[in-house]
């Protein structure tokens, strides 16, 4: 019979669930929880003697859960919030403790690590697409700076893909049905082509409907389909060589949602502020969810596209294993967004549709401004090799490496198009009308005037990053060899070079003459209207202004751990980490700039750090001058325990970090996308972790993991050394969640099996940004996930395999919770991205 590895939110259970504890091998013997075996610290190894805090997920649990990209766990995994990025729902912010980046830019890297069978994977873009074929996933919790190196401050997530099998051609395929439309198909199939050789090959195509209609034009709200696929061979050269090469492509098609206003704007919008009032009236506003909102352009298709290459060579010595990654993989990402209020108004609009009048002619020459769909485009190459062997009759362990990556990557959000347009709201009327008429030539009333902002943006980076590592574990002879020491050291080099282009232009309109006024050549009137707070960004052409930066970094780890007995483990460590510096493209500001190095692109422009920002303030810094990288210290002390025969496991730990050179991201008073970014923070964190599995009965199977964060920000100046800690907190760090869930075998006959699992997730309230000001309009309420599923498994068919059915639903009692929250368009003062409705299908899995 083929073992099935199955992980309960924190623990593998080798046999699966606990009808497989109880009637998989002898019906009458006393079964425990198994072995559990991880790879966290680049080793095969048991999670009981593995000093880190770590949840995964194997292939029956991840289909229990009904797990089919990271986005899905982010409600189960306490510790970690997972949340899709305002106006691109294929990218991921991802927190761990609290610890995650709130803008995705390609210009900025997230401090929490994601790999793919060892490969680091660069880009946010692209990480809630669907895997064809996963075998595990682990949550690493907590700064990996040694092994793992930069941008894992939060810490890492490591996804691990099945690997050909040379024993038996193997065949399964997995339909999904559900509500909302729902289709899913699952293929893959095991083939041995020789004695050395055997090829896997994947296929998925998914496809379901959101839960939001779009009355307006265009595809409804998240609606999404996916296909994919994937290769991989396995040659096994020798006794001690393996080689494995993996192919993977996705393709996934899909339509963002639309931001819900919850409360209408009074608050003051700063640049936006003369359109507040009228742009209330042409937004639909709720506590409720909606079930349909509308476009005024069609609301365009999304999409993207992955590629990539993986080649690991494995090659044993007596003493050592060597292995050799290499990866390459490429990323396309188009991704269109819509903020506009929900009603379907072409009299205030947040698109980059297509607009047509007198304001793109006279800044163009055509009638129109084109539709654009900002794209990001991404390559990246890497290349590992480790050395991981014993020493002095194998009381040293030990791991040694190299690691060298690179990337270009293009943001492209060019030519000049719509970005926002609106008409004013009425209270401007006798201050503007006076100063208009003389103008114009005619008295004016204010539906007849337009202001439209134009937008063009393109960013293009170049980074490469090298480093050297090791870890070393000691297990000397006194105290029987339970006592084991362990150091790990990473020294890091970084190169960043950017590149921004950007043009920014404001027209008023006017209808009745059918002409429009640029803003900026307006003379005498420009300073008024900047003083009414008028949307007037100043000037912000940024023709080819280059940024270069390199960091350094030397991160340390030392981790002692004690086997009190056979079943209990106790460890204690410090961690070091690092997150790499960078640039902030929303950053109004040029900064100091120079000539580009590796760029065919002209010579940058001089240096404006003396020019006020958009909020009045003069900050001495811009766009190319960066911020630095942040540093994270961390100490942790835990216990790994397995009690009551193997029973009951219960892994729990205790932490404290304290993070230096913090970089701080704060949006510009009065502006709607300015942001700066500063290493002017200190931060503290302390919190307790659990994971708790009991087999209650061999047919009952109980989970319980909890988390407690306490995030502080303790220290924030800004540029002329005022202490503002008062004014940030930590974006996204729930102090309390935890996932419960039970697994019962109700029975087993030899015609099948039949279990039932019911989890329930909790996830506390958060800040939804890192300013205080913003909190009570961005916070993340709590809520709470019912989920369920009923399964049959293992029904014969004939000599030809066995079928399993499941029957599934998530957020069974149709909670209504917010995933993300914004307060800076100028409808609304709080606008959400829901969570997903009730979903529920059934499963049909065939295998052979």
């Amino acid at each position: 019979m083929k073992n099935i590895v199955a992980i309960s939110t924190g623990f593998f259970l080798l046999t699966g669930t606990a009808s497989q504890v109880s009637y998989g091998q002898e019906k009458n013997s006393s079964r425990g929880l198994e072995e559990i075996i991880v790879t966290a610290q680049k080793r095969d190894e048991s999670l009981q003697d593995t000093p880190i805090s770590i949840t995964a997920f194997g292939e029956e649990r991840l289909e229990i859960e009904g797990i089919n990209n990271l986005n899905d766990i982010g409600s189960k995994v306490p510790s970690l919030t997972i949340e899709p990025f305002p106006i691109n729902n294929a990218t991921l912010r991802i927190f761990i403790r609290g610890i995650g980046i709130a803008d995705v830019q390609v210009t900025q890297d997230p401090p929490v690590g994601i790999y793919v069978d060892g490969v680091y994977i660069a880009r946010s873009t692209g990480t809630a697409l669907d895997v064809a074929e996963l075998q595990r996933i682990e949550v690493l919790r907590g700064p990996q700076g040694t092994l793992y190196g930069r941008n894992t401050t939060g810490g890492a997530i490591n996804l691990i893909t099945k690997r050909p099998s040379t024993e038996a051609f193997e065949f399964k395929e997995k339909l999904t049905v559900g509500n909302r439309n729902q289709f899913s198909s699952k293929t893959t199939a095991n083939i041995p082509l020789g004695d050395t050789l055997a090829a896997k090959v994947a296929y998925l195509t998914t496809k379901r409907d959101g839960f939001i209609e779009n009355t307006g034009p265009g595809g409804d709200f998240g609606d999404r389909e996916v296909e994919g696929y994937r290769i991989d061979l396995r040659w096994d050269i020798s006794d001690t060589t393996t080689l494995d090469y993996a192919y993977d492509k996705s393709e996934y098609e899909y339509i963002n949602y639309v931001y819900q206003s919850i409360r209408p704007a009074e608050q003051n919008k700063g640049q936006a502020e003369p359109v507040r009032e009228f742009s209330v009236t042409q937004a639909k506003h709720s506590e409720d969810r909606f079930d349909s909102m509308a476009t005024f352009r069609p609301m365009e298709t999304s999409e993207t596209e992955i590629e990539g290459h993986s080649l690991i060579l494995t090659k044993g010595f007596e003493n050592v294993q060597v292995k050799y990654i290499a990866a390459y993989r490429e990323l396309y990402d188009a991704s269109y967004a819509d903020l506009g209020g929900g009603i379907g108004s072409g009299r205030y609009r947040t698109d980059s549709h297509e607009f047509c009048g007198p304001a793109a002619r006279a800044e163009t020459g055509e009638n129109c401004l084109p539709l654009v769909v900002p794209v990001i485009q991404q390559e990246q190459t890497s290349h590992e090799l480790q050395f991981a062997g014993s020493l002095f009759n194998d009381s040293v362990e030990y791991i040694v490496g190299a690691y060298y990556f690179e990337e270009k990557a293009i943001e492209d959000n060019s030519p000049l198009h719509h970005q926002f347009s609106s008409e004013l709201s009425d209270t401007l009327l006798p201050v503007l009308e006076p100063i208009l008429a003389p103008i114009v030539g005619t008295v004016l009333n204010l539906t007849d005037v337009t202001i439209i902002n134009m937008l063009s943006q393109r960013y293009e980076i170049e980074n490469t990053a090298k480093a050297v590592f090791g870890q070393f574990t000691w297990t000397p002879s006194m105290f029987d060899e339970r006592l084991s020491l362990t150091f790990g050291g990473r020294y890091s080099k970084d190169s960043r070079q950017a590149l921004k282009n950007q043009t920014d232009k404001t027209y008023l309109q006017i209808g009745i003459l059918n002409q429009a006024l640029d803003v900026q050549t307006l003379g005498p009137l420009a300073p008024i209207l900047a003083g009414l707070d008028f949307l007037v960004p100043g000037d912000r052409a940024f023709d080819n202004i280059f940024a270069s930066k390199d960091f350094t970094d030397s991160s340390f780890s030392f981790i002692a751990e004690y086997d009190l007995t056979d079943d209990i483990n106790l460890y204690g460590k410090y961690v070091q980490a690092y997150k790499s510096g960078g640039f902030n493209t929303r950053d109004p500001q040029r900064g100091s700039t120079g000539t580009p190095s590796g760029f065919t692109t002209p010579e940058g422009r001089g240096d404006d750090t003396d020019q006020p920002a958009a909020d009045g303030i003069v900050y001495g810094f811009g766009f190319a001058d960066g911020f630095e990288s942040e540093h994270v210290d961390s100490i942790e002390a835990g216990v790994k325990s397995e009690l009551m025969g193997r029973r009951l496991r219960i892994n729990a730990n205790l932490f404290y970090s304290e993070y230096t050179d913090m970089q701080l991201n704060f949006i510009l008073a009065g502006t709607i996308a300015d942001t700066k970014v500063t290493n002017a923070g200190e931060a503290k964190m302390k919190g307790f972790e659990s994971d708790i599995t009991f087999l209650a009965t061999q047919n009952l199977m109980l989970m319980f993991n909890y988390a407690y964060l306490d995030a502080e920000i303790t220290k924030a100046l800004d540029n002329a050394g005022n202490d503002i800690t008062d004014t940030f907190v930590f974006f996204s760090a729930p102090k309390h969640s935890y996932s419960a869930s039970a697994d019962w075998t109700i029975g087993a006959w030899d015609w099948g099996v039949l279990s039932a699992n019911v989890s329930y997730n909790f996830m506390d309230e958060r800040n939804g940004g890192p300013r205080l000001a913003n909190a009570v309009n961005t916070f993340g309420s709590s809520y709470g996930l019912w989920n369920g599923r009923l399964s049959l498994n293992r029904v014969p068919v004939s000599h030809f395999g066995t079928l399993n059915f499941g029957l599934w639903g998530k957020n069974l009692s149709d909670e209504e919770y917010v995933i993300t929250a914004i307060d800076n368009i100028p409808h609304s003062d709080r606008a959400v991205i829901w969570g997903e409705t009730r979903t529920y299908g059934i499963d049909i899995i065939y295998e052979f």
